[in-house]
């Protein structure tokens, strides 16, 4: 009888190995290769300030935020990215895969610039915001000082769905 009980016990641990071996496989080239290549056919906005305007990929959805701007070649002046959180909170973002420089604004729920900060390609340093955010933007490097833009200022987030 020990016997029986010994070879069901193998069998079964096999069986499970095989069967958690078979759904790692599965899910994981496909979800680690999205990471690889950058994103595109992202929904977008136009954000106003005052007379500046940015046409910005929609950042949503966690697993469009956690690729974000990684792996783009370029990006035009007067384009960006804009994630989006259901609430206030302290955000850090790195720039892990990201191969252009940018600037980053932490922008309040009413769609004041918090603070913006430089952020050098491929670097794994932390760009954590000070204070509570409900939103990134991530834009070309140096573009919020180049067209007039610093903390105090708004963005009407009208367009942004979700906005508050």
């Amino acid at each position: 009888m020990h016997k029986v009980a010994r070879v069901i016990s193998q069998s079964l641990l096999v069986v499970s190995v095989a069967a958690a071996s078979l759904a790692v496989a599965s899910c994981g080239p496909s979800d680690r290769s999205r990471l690889d290549r950058p994103q595109s056919g992202l929904a977008t906005a136009t954000l106003r300030s005052g007379t500046v305007e940015i046409v910005v990929e929609l950042a949503v959805e966690p697993a469009v935020q956690e690729i974000g701007l990684m792996h783009r070649k370029e990006l035009e002046d007067g384009r960006g990215m804009l994630f989006v959180y259901e609430e206030d909170r302290r955000l850090s973002f790195w720039m892990k895969n990201t191969l252009i420089p940018l600037s980053i604004a932490y922008l309040g729920s009413d769609g004041v610039i918090k603070e913006i900060h430089a952020m050098e390609p491929l670097s794994l340093a932390p760009i954590e915001s000070e204070r509570y955010v409900r939103y990134a933007l991530e834009a070309p490097s140096g573009w919020f000082g180049r067209v007039g833009l610093k903390p105090g200022d708004r963005f009407d987030l009208s367009q942004v769905p979700g906005a508050r």
